[in-house]
């Protein structure tokens, strides 16, 4: 194959069989249908397949196919709305990475360039690569010389010089998928493709199920307990129905139960029935519409987030970030705007020139300056545009308008290892670099004009340190006559800063308010990290700063010991991220990460959380949880804020659906003991159950988040969902609720309140609008735990207009529902007074928050 005519077409075939194409397949994780059966594996889904199961058994023998027909309902919308919500996400995730991902590039086939799709590249092919262009596979240059970004591989913001050794390849100047051209063009010839290259083989890895997440665990964890109480329900019901029928009716008499016992038709509808009441009793403990409310919650959140530069990738990502314990966060773009500007040069004596008519006023050190600062610099301007170049060389560029039409020889590009780079030209070479390298090689100073031998080193170190602990970065000037690379003569520094973002400290502030422990990881020395630190509040008395190296001595046990102290960590490597993780992990807590390389995306994917930047590499994102678009800390604080409105509003609903469910345990329980068999019928259970699962669904799925849910510290990953103020008011008022319901039904006092008719019909009326009502005021106080229950219900008008929904089509039941309800029309004297009794629940409530607060001093779920 000859270089400069590329493949040919029977080339490319080779090697397309041999070694595949350019395309990083991604799991097919996230077509609907495969999403829809996953969400089957949900616990409380499984329990109510449980139920379908049963309830299909006993179809054909109680012809209840309403109720049969209502949990497949409660299963297909749990199931459809998480499936549809997570899908939507998905795709809102595909169409962002295609804005972001190249599509076609430059190659050289058949003695021709042309533009083929990335994913069509293959091993050999010869790529054309230009400034601004993402290397589209693994390579070398093979013709040409380039300045490379690759950052997202290294963490280093420098560009690297890459170039081809005597026309031929060379090892040491590959090029990597997904780094940045800044500077040149060049020919690379491709050497690895698709999942065989770096970029490829990180994303590879990143394809694995996600750890479950609290929620989940809470979730299935409810499931046990509900799955629990019903079964020992159903056995009590089952031996109490068996022994009213078989012992108390027959007034103990020994001879009567035997005979009892021995009727093997009279047991068997005694074992039916008894088998019937207790297969009730477990379907009406579950709470059928939890899965749909819990899928409910998410999706409407989900959609006002992406509204404010929160894109949640997977569902566990919103879930989890309410229980974040620590956050690891980047400094560069996401603490701070991510732009480089200079405040100034300053010279040997400290004297601080802070812009370039400052400078121009001395024009010797100005003309000395405008050499170092534009000589050696890689930016490229066209039209006056700043179009490539790392941050600090544009900072640098931009600092002062200086033309100089000096010669150059030679360029040595900054390295990593080197923390220097330097221009020769005909009579000086031009360095600048890190002060700890820079300086021990000076042994003069440049002074108005003049050379100084007497360098004092200590006093240049001083004034740069003035500089570093204010936060500002630090670039020495230098310069030599002859090339000569041990006898430097110092010019001065170059101050320079990326400004905090405005709205960060805020950020911060509401992350460390809501409990999360912050761990700044950046690049930056320890003095600049430390200032910004102390500027953002974040460093207070007994935190530990750290750099990489300083972490890298300390054995896991004793960062363990430690971690829960430390604020920074400074000059940081990308395994350092990683290694967090794993060690706060192993701690049990739970761990938000942020990133945007592609060295980030392990330490994405490890974490609890992964928070990827919107101007990050496409795998981060891929390895991420959740995507902030904006790039700001601020956003993630409203993911948190989020994470745990989902979970409050999800207690709110289990708080009210419960309450209820006692209420309908109860009569099925206790009901048939006392002469109560069908209090209500089929249609109108169906109608409960529309209430309890679906309507109360969406009206708590709107809660609006509160401020104050920041005041709190985060949920354990064990922490169960229903805590102790929850079992009070489930069991209190779900107690009472019971007990008006069965006081109503056998108290003579009731019965004169409703007309009378030989079949009982307005009284049986009054009796399910009673159950509605008492539902539908049960709401208002689940939905807060303060004694204002209209507390900023103005901010969920769907909770508003659902119940208002329920009242109407509960009034239209009442006097038009006619046999198919079992309802006839009440007075508006008897309305009344069953709007009375049932609001009786409010009352009794609040009583119980008083006496709830007056004795655990605590007011929230």
């Amino acid at each position: 194959m000859n270089v400069y005519n590329g493949l040919s077409d029977e080339e490319v075939k080779k090697y397309r069989t041999l070694y595949g194409d350019n395309e990083i397949k991604r799991t097919k994780k996230n077509s609907f249908f495969k999403l829809f059966l996953e969400s089957l594996g949900d616990p409380m889904i499984k329990i109510l397949l449980i139920v379908l199961a049963l309830k299909f058994v006993f179809l054909f023998a109680d012809n209840d196919w309403f109720e049969t027909l209502g949990v497949l309902i409660a299963i297909f919308l749990a199931s459809f709305i998480s499936s549809i919500s997570e899908y939507g996400s998905s795709k809102a995730f595909e169409s962002l990475l295609s804005k972001n991902s190249v599509k076609e590039v430059k190659v050289k086939r058949n003695n021709k360039v042309i533009l083929i799709n990335i994913n069509d590249i293959v091993v050999n092919d010869i790529v054309s690569l230009n400034s601004g262009d993402i290397v589209p596979a693994d390579g070398v240059v093979v013709s040409g010389s380039v300045f490379v970004n690759e950052a997202c591989i290294n963490g280093e913001s420098n560009d690297t010089f890459k170039t081809a050794v005597n026309g031929r390849a060379h090892e040491n100047n590959k090029l990597y998928r997904g780094t940045i051209i800044s500077n040149n063009e060049c020919l690379m010839k491709v050497q690895s493709v698709g999942t065989n290259t770096i970029y490829g083989k990180i994303a590879l890895e990143l394809q694995e199920d996600t750890a479950e997440s609290p929620l989940k665990y809470k979730l299935r964890h409810l499931a046990k307990i509900i799955s629990n109480i019903g079964y020992v329900g159903a056995f009590l019901v089952f031996f109490s129905y068996l022994f009213s029928n078989i012992i108390i009716q027959n007034n103990f008499n020994i001879s009567l139960i035997k005979d009892t016992i021995t009727n093997v038709h009279l047991m068997s509808e005694y074992l039916i029935s008894a088998i019937t009441l207790a297969v009730t009793i477990i379907i009406v403990s579950v709470p059928e519409g939890l899965p749909m409310m819990v899928a409910l919650v998410l999706s409407t959140n989900m959609k006002k987030m992406i509204k404010q530069n929160v894109l949640v990738r997977k569902m566990v990502g919103i879930e989890t970030a309410g229980s974040i314990n620590y956050l690891l966060s980047d400094k560069t773009g996401t603490i701070t705007n991510g732009k480089m500007s200079v405040n100034g040069i300053v010279q040997y004596d400290g004297k601080l020139y802070e812009n370039e008519v400052v400078l121009n006023k001395n024009p010797d050190f100005f003309d000395l300056i405008g050499r170092l600062i534009i000589l050696n610099n890689d930016t490229i301007v066209s039209d006056g545009k700043l179009i490539s170049g790392n941050s600090t060389d544009k900072a640098l560029y931009s600092f002062m308008s200086f033309k100089c039409g000096d010669k150059v020889i030679s360029k040595e590009v900054f390295d990593s290892n080197k923390k220097y780079s330097s221009v020769k030209t005909e009579n000086y070479t031009y360095f600048k670099g890190a002060s700890e390298v820079i300086l021990p090689k000076c042994t003069a100073y440049y002074n108005n004009g003049k050379i100084d031998r007497l360098l004092d080193i200590e006093q240049i170190n001083n004034n740069i340190l003035k500089y570093t602990s204010k936060g500002y970065r630090v670039i020495v000037l230098a310069f030599s006559k002859n090339n000569d690379l041990t006898n430097l003569i110092f010019a001065g520094f170059a101050i320079l800063k990326d400004e905090i973002r405005k709205d960060a400290k805020e950020g911060i502030t509401l992350i460390e308010k809501a409990g999360v422990r912050l761990i700044m990881v950046t690049g930056d020395s320890i003095d600049t990290a430390m200032f910004i630190g102390r500027e953002l509040g974040l460093i207070k008395k007994g935190d530990i700063c750290l750099t990489s190296n300083e972490m890298s001595l300390m054995s896991d046990e004793e960062l363990k010991a430690s971690i829960s102290r430390v604020r920074i960590v400074a000059r940081a490597k990308p395994n350092d991220k990683s290694r967090l993780v794993r060690i706060i992990e192993e701690l049990g807590f739970i761990v938000g990460m942020t990133g945007d390389g592609i060295n980030d995306a392990p330490a994405l994917k490890k974490a609890s959380v992964g928070f990827a930047m919107g101007s990050g590499t496409e795998v981060a994102k891929q390895a991420s949880d959740i995507v902030i678009l904006d790039d700001n800390i601020k956003s993630i604080s409203l993911a948190i804020l989020y994470g745990r409105t989902i979970f409050k509003n999800i207690r709110k609903f289990i708080v009210f659906q419960l309450t209820m469910n006692i209420g309908a345990m109860s009569l099925s329980i206790i009901g048939p003991f006392v002469g109560i068999d069908t209090p209500v019928t089929s249609m109108q259970m169906l109608w409960i159950n529309m209430i309890m699962d679906t309507l109360a669904g969406l009206a708590f799925a709107y809660e609006e988040p509160i401020l104050r849910y920041m005041d709190e510290k985060p949920k354990s990953r064990k922490e169960h969902i229903i805590n102790r103020y929850m079992y009070n008011e489930i069991f209190v008022t779900g107690l009472y609720s019971s007990l008006l319901c069965l006081l109503f039904l056998k108290l003579p006092f009731f019965k004169l309140l409703i007309r009378q008719n030989p079949d009982n019909r307005y009284f049986m009326t009054a009796f399910f609008t009673l159950f509605v009502f008492m539902g539908i005021f049960n709401a208002f106080n689940a939905r807060t735990e303060r004694y204002d229950l209209l507390y900023l219900i103005n901010k969920n008008k769907m909770f508003i207009m659902i119940f208002m929904f329920v009242c109407l089509i509960q009034i239209i039941f009442i006097y038009y529902g006619g046999s198919i309800f079992r309802t006839y029309g009440l007075t508006f004297i008897e309305l009344a007074k069953i709007l009375l009794i049932s609001f009786t629940v409010i009352p009794v409530d609040l009583l119980r928050k008083w006496f709830y607060k007056s004795k655990y001093n605590s007011d929230t779920f």
